[in-house]
């Protein structure tokens, strides 16, 4: 957590209450005058913005998405703790992003998602998707079927071929793409 910046934007005497009880021990603390002054600053990754943008709510922002309103009054000795459990729920929603050509696979949802639309896929598919962001080339049958199934190599069984087809026609109904999963002599690819 060392590496975030708390920012805290408009409120001079929150800024020095802060300093004052030595909260945020753990983060870096910066003070703007407005929202201008932050918005200037070109270092503005790793940076919790905290802001009073009326006088009952504290907003919590990272990267211009809002975490959290806090409304006032609070325990402001509960604030860190707050601000440290945002962070980690923030850091492992982005961990389990996975951008795949042009679609986003959400790993905790199980969802495919491109363009405001999303699908619900089975923890197979998000596995069997997984295989194609960690891997450069085309993978082949026996990878898949060792890496997702548990299956040895030399398997017979249709298993990764009737889940690629039902995945493809997925695929190709919810988002209108035909050419999702490819292969060639050497493997499946995106």
């Amino acid at each position: 957590m060392n590496n975030f910046t708390i920012s805290i934007v408009g409120s001079k005497i929150f800024f020095e209450i802060i300093n004052e009880l030595k909260l945020f021990s753990n983060f870096s603390i910066k003070f703007y005058d407005n929202h201008d002054l932050y918005m200037q600053d070109s270092n503005k990754e790793n940076q919790i913005m905290l802001f009073f943008n009326n006088p009952l709510i504290l907003k919590i922002k990272n990267n211009g998405k809002i975490l959290e309103n806090v409304k006032i009054p609070f325990k402001i000795l509960d604030l860190e703790k707050k601000i440290t459990l945002l962070i980690a729920k923030d850091k492992f929603k982005k961990n389990s992003l996975i951008n795949i050509s042009g679609y986003i696979i959400d790993k905790n949802e199980r969802k495919i998602k491109r363009n405001n639309l999303h699908l619900k896929l089975s923890e197979k598919e998000i596995n069997f998707l997984i295989q194609f962001s960690k891997s450069k080339g085309p993978i082949s049958k026996n990878l898949v079927l060792k890496n997702v199934w548990n299956y040895s190599a030399d398997s017979q069984t249709h298993t990764v071929e009737t889940h690629i087809h039902r995945l493809r026609k997925k695929i190709l109904e919810k988002f209108g793409d035909d050419n999702f999963i490819k292969n060639n002599n050497k493997g499946y690819y995106i």
